[in-house]
């Protein structure tokens, strides 16, 4: 599979990128502002969605084996940022990225949200929505594929 480049230019693109990056893994220590740049920067193991769905009902059920994809996701024109349930953490804790957000103030300036599992939250106030997320490296095989299904009522 070729590598994922994509740019999002406005909260309809961030979505998709959202999408992209959902359940992609992430070291503390891989996240990094820097103001003078206006830049987040975020490394991560982002699991291959693309590759993962589509297909038969019957192919779906027999693939075993899925793909991750080391990648880098950026945010320009980033004037702050803030950790929300992260101040104790530390450089090697693993956090899981559920979403990205997008919540506008003044038109075209808002709050980038990165949500993560178990509540927590990087907010990146910003000029603009502008990101990228590029595929870097390799892509390595995992059985696992990440489950959204809630417990069988």
């Amino acid at each position: 599979m070729d590598r994922l480049r994509l740019l999002a230019v406005d909260s309809d693109d961030l979505a998709i990128l959202s999408a992209h990056c959902q359940d992609a893994v992430v070291k503390m220590s891989d996240l990094r502002f820097l103001p003078r740049e206006k830049q987040f920067v975020l490394e991560m193991n982002r699991f291959v969605w693309e590759g993962a769905v589509g297909g038969s009902l019957w192919s779906r059920l027999r693939r075993r084996e899925y793909e991750r994809r080391r990648a880098v996701l950026h945010f320009d024109r980033v004037l702050g940022a803030r950790r929300l349930g992260l101040a104790a953490a530390s450089e090697d804790q693993v956090l899981v990225l559920l979403a990205i957000r997008f919540t506008p103030k003044e038109e075209p300036s808002g709050v980038i949200e990165l949500v993560f599992a178990g509540g927590s939250a990087i907010r990146l106030d910003v000029e603009v929505v502008e990101a990228q997320l590029a595929d870097v490296g390799g892509a390595w095989s995992t059985e696992s594929r990440p489950d959204h299904e809630g417990p069988e009522r």
